[in-house]
């Protein structure tokens, strides 16, 4: 007879479904929500999720759904990954192109969607969340996204601090994040509490079913009522428990003790089993041939889910032998199809599982974990994905330690590999619990220094001691080389410096090169972080050491390392070799395939760009290529780079949003250095906006680790021009002393302090330079720099005209003004301090350039600017316009001439041949008045008569017809 194993409705949680569908109701409002359903095995926690899901999908959301692993808890992303693909089963339509950068990070869980990327950096746990995030907005974006996640205690702690970072960043979009666990000590039922006593989640812990509770159940599940002694029995033999009450109802029935009379049912045997589960369990298990029960052990083994695959190749049963099995009575009440994966099987609970374990004897469960194990190496050689975790698995429980070892080795590297730090960590540890060799133990050791440090537990991975007995010099080396990398990336230079001195001992003095560079190139990087007085020298010296080993031997990964930190190094220096260093390593990259470091040249070959020429088209190139391969990381660097030649061009409306953008992804991301330079490049945008408000907030990057770097560039490019657009020039020259200053006690590869530049102009201005400083500092090859090298060449004209070399300034302002066509900004200010010198010293023409900055700076809102150029034209007795409305109407050459808008008003009604009569009542004005702006009209344009001037008026007023 058959029974239905399932209430076909949801007994005993009204109000918890009405917390869901008020939940839910949040959602439709664009607020995301975090439900979290705790209790018992058996309680029902995945029944409840799936009514849960069936609501969201009523209600129009796209649904994602997932299960934890069984098999171990230190399978990386396992729920995660089956939610993506569960998109794809439930036919949901995804445009991955508008996930961006953050695609490739997301093929790592799904293959279909796309290589995933090879950078170490953007493999970060971190990136994998925001993808995650962007993702479950993506899918929302119509109609809201649910994703559920099952047995959410089976999560590594990889995917819970993904789950972590989605739920602090889902409460702007119609996310619902609903999981279920048990109520068993674990880090996911900890992280839950955790979570919902900030308010981030709610928390619903499901209780036993009462008494009537259970009635209802039995009721749904035969559909008709029970006796009062039956539902004795349940009650009595359940404890309210829902599986339980299932299972022992099923139990009596098959066992002929409760049978159907009619429409009523009757118990004719109240005893009450010893255990409801477990003596079920144990009799259809009994009641299997030989076959059948070694079928159902091997899956027992295996875990909580398994693929058929493997129990027929342990068993040898043919396919229609083992589906024969499954569809059997005894079996299908124990094991039913797993709906997320094709040819997967799971127990119909997990406690159904470890019930099956516990009939098995120790010795057999070993046994059968072996055959597993050598059916799932035979059925899929090297063990790709998660059946590396589930051989080592079972090569444990077989008693084969040294091949388990090995296998959770792999697993660690593998999971490093997708960003799974602390999952590395942990498959690591176990690692080297098992393994004995000295060579797999370096390797297991390495991987796991590298996994501490990625996993932000740097005092573990140097406080490590390790037994390097049975290792060469040479391996003992690169273990301490690595820890050298973990300082450096920690910022602990003196420990990093520390590690370097004893690779270096270990290798000797007369070691082949090839085993010293990967050491050179760690200490060239922590040289650079010393940032003391001959530290730069002393870095490049060792990388260039480092680089050259590097392509000869070849080590390519060190080479480019070493290559690209020599092309940041010669910069200021060197800007021709700089670039030729980043075209080595860009080339080198390229021929062995490693597109990250490609990227990562094409970064700073656009840096140089930009700084040489203002060209920004291959920081753009750079930042395109890094989206498309994922290397976040990369294209945020672009954008730092971009964004600054954005303020430097004065388009201030796109640095701002380019600004906002980076540093919302920086602080989630936890990117500390992106987020300094966006701190640094909002606080020049204000600068250059003249907002002091804006940079002072903006400056609190100086009391943050690592923000005395910037000090230079702050004062230097960001607070002088601030003040010299308050018209506060001895602010400015003190802004400009300080950056200088912090320059010289902290060299640094950074550019741009005003030193070949703006201190220059302000200096010749303020007649303090002589031509001989001026020589010396602009031999500087760094002072080639456009920016620097636009007022360098003004600079130079105020001290040719000072001298009386009229020819010479007149030449080099002219110079300057194509140098610097690409900085509006900037070149108006210059116009404006050079116009001082030329009125002061007689020569060039002043009034012409005062009037241009004085327009610019009008219409940009830079009141004390424009204020100073028209009290300067004043001083030199020219004429100065009040400014009304309708200045920005008249044309440039008009306006610096001196025509007033009223005057323009005249000039076009002069151009619809209007007589004086004629004009002056359209404008409301006397004939007389009219006379006088006519004549006035003919002296600033030096035009002979009034048919002159119709003839100009229809030219302007032809040429701004639309």
């Amino acid at each position: 007879m058959h029974v239905a194993l399932r209430a076909p409705v949801v007994v005993g949680r009204d109000h918890e479904l009405e917390l869901i569908r008020t939940t839910l109701a949040k959602v439709a409002t664009g607020r995301g929500q975090v439900v979290f359903l705790t209790g018992e095995a058996g309680i029902g926690k995945s029944r409840l999720a799936s009514a849960a899901t069936d609501l969201a999908y009523s209600s129009g959301m796209s649904i994602m759904r997932g299960r934890g692993s069984a098999m171990s808890r230190t399978i990386p992303f396992r729920c995660l990954s089956e939610a993506l693909l569960s998109l794809q089963r439930l036919g949901t339509t995804v445009d991955i192109g508008a996930l961006g950068p953050y695609r490739p990070a997301l093929a790592r869980l799904n293959p279909d969607w796309g290589a995933s990327s090879d950078d170490a950096s953007s493999g970060s746990l971190i990136v994998l969340a925001e993808g995650v995030l962007r993702l479950t907005e993506l899918v929302g974006r119509d109609g809201g996204c649910a994703v559920v996640i099952d047995d959410l205690q089976y999560a590594d702690p990889d995917t819970l601090a993904v789950l972590e970072y989605v739920i602090d960043n889902i409460a702007h979009q119609p996310t619902l994040l609903l999981a279920t666990m048990r109520d068993e000590d674990s880090a996911a039922l900890e992280f839950a509490r955790a979570t919902s006593k900030r308010d981030s989640a709610t928390l619903i812990e499901l209780r036993r079913l009462r008494q009537q509770q259970v009635s209802v159940l039995a009721g749904a599940c035969l559909e008709g009522t029970l006796p009062a002694p039956a539902l004795d029995l349940l009650w009595a033999g359940s404890g309210g428990l829902p599986l339980f009450v299932e299972e022992l109802l099923d139990e009596i029935v098959s066992d002929g003790r409760l049978v159907r009379t009619g429409d009523a049912w009757q118990l004719a045997d109240a005893r009450v089993p010893p255990s409801a589960l477990v003596h079920s369990v144990a009799g259809r298990f009994g009641r299997l041939n030989d076959q059948a029960r070694e079928f159902v052990s091997v899956a027992a083994v295996i875990g909580l889910r398994f693929p058929l695959t493997v129990v027929r190749e342990v068993t040898g049963l043919d396919y229609r032998t083992l589906l024969r099995y499954l569809q059997s009575e005894p079996v299908a009440h124990l094991i039913g199809p797993d709906d997320h994966t094709p040819d997967w099987y799971l127990f119909t609970h997990a406690l159904v599982a470890d019930a099956v374990l516990t009939l098995i004897p120790e010795d057999v469960q070993a046994d059968l974990a072996r055959r597993a194990a050598d059916a799932v190496e035979k059925r899929y050689p090297g063990v790709p994905g998660d059946w590396c975790h589930l051989c080592a698995t079972l090569r444990e429980a077989a008693g084969q330690t040294a091949e388990a070892g090995a296998l959770y080795a792999e697993a660690g590297r593998r999971a490093l590999a997708q960003g799974a730090a602390q999952s590395a960590v942990t498959l690591l540890d176990r690692s080297l619990e098992l393994v004995h060799d000295p060579v797999r133990r370096f390797e297991a050791l390495e991987a796991q220094l590298l996994a501490l440090t990625e996993a932000g537990q740097v005092d573990r991975a140097l406080a490590m001691s390790f037994d390097s007995s049975g290792l060469d010099r040479p391996h003992r080396a690169r273990l301490h080389t690595q820890l050298a990398w973990a300082a450096n990336l920690a910022g602990r230079t003196s420990e990093g410096l520390a590690q370097v001195e004893i690779a270096r001992a270990l290798v000797g003095a007369d070691a082949p090169a090839e085993d010293s560079a990967p050491i050179d190139v760690v200490a060239a990087h922590l040289e650079l972080d010393r940032a003391e007085p001959g530290s730069l020298e002393r870095a490049e010296s060792v990388a260039l050491r480092a680089a050259t080993v590097a392509e000869r031997v070849p080590l390519p990964v060190v080479a480019c390392q070493a290559w690209q930190l020599l092309g940041a190094l010669t910069r200021r220096r060197d800007p021709v070799q700089a670039t030729a260093y980043l075209e080595r390593s860009r080339a080198f990259a390229i021929a062995h395939d490693l597109p990250i470091w490609e990227i990562h040249a094409l970064v700073r070959l656009g840096l140089n760009d930009a700084l040489r020429d203002g060209e920004i088209t291959r920081l753009e190139q750079a930042r395109d290529l890094a989206s498309r391969i994922g290397a976040v990381i990369a294209r945020y660097q672009s954008e730092v780079n971009i964004g600054l030649q954005l303020v430097l061009r004065a388009d201030f409306a796109a640095a701002e949003a380019l600004v906002d953008e980076v540093s919302s992804a920086a602080k989630r991301l936890g990117l500390q250095e992106i987020g300094q330079f966006m701190a640094v490049l909002r606080a020049v945008l204000a600068g250059h906006r003249g907002d002091r408000a804006t940079l002072t907030a903006a400056w609190s990057v100086l009391s943050e680790p690592g923000g005395e770097q910037h000090t230079g560039r702050l004062h230097g490019l960001a607070a002088t021009f601030c003040s010299l657009l308050e018209e506060d020039r001895p602010r400015a020259r003190a802004d400009l002393d300080l950056a200088l200053t912090a320059e010289r006690a902290t060299p640094t590869t950074y550019h741009l302090t005003g030193r070949f530049g703006l201190d220059l102009l302000l200096r010749a201005v303020d007649g303090e330079l002589t031509r001989a400083e001026y020589d010396e500092i602009v031999a500087n090859p760094a002072a080639g720099l456009r920016w620097d090298h636009h007022f360098a060449l003004l600079a130079s004209a105020v001290l040719a005209g000072a001298s009386g070399d009229e020819a010479t300034a007149r030449a080099q302002v002219a110079e300057s003004a194509d140098v610097g066509l690409r900085y509006p900004m900037a070149r108006n200010l210059g116009l404006r301090l050079v116009g001082e010198a030329a009125a002061r010293d007689g020569w060039g023409e002043p009034e012409t350039w005062l009037r241009t900055a004085e327009h610019y700076f009008h219409d940009a809102g830079i009141a004390a600017v424009a204020g100073a150029c028209r009290a300067q034209l004043r001083q030199m007795g020219a004429r100065v316009t009040q400014r009304r409305t309708g200045t920005d109407e008249v044309p440039d050459e008009l306006r610096l001439a001196g025509v007033t808008v009223r005057e323009y008003e005249v000039l076009r009604l002069l151009g619809a041949r209007l007589a004086n009569n004629e004009i002056a009542a359209q404008l409301h004005v006397s004939p007389r008045t009219v006379e006088k702006h006519v004549s006035s009209l003919l002296t600033k344009t030096g035009l002979a008569n009034r048919l002159a001037l119709g003839k100009l008026a229809t030219g302007h007023v032809f040429n701004e017809s639309p």
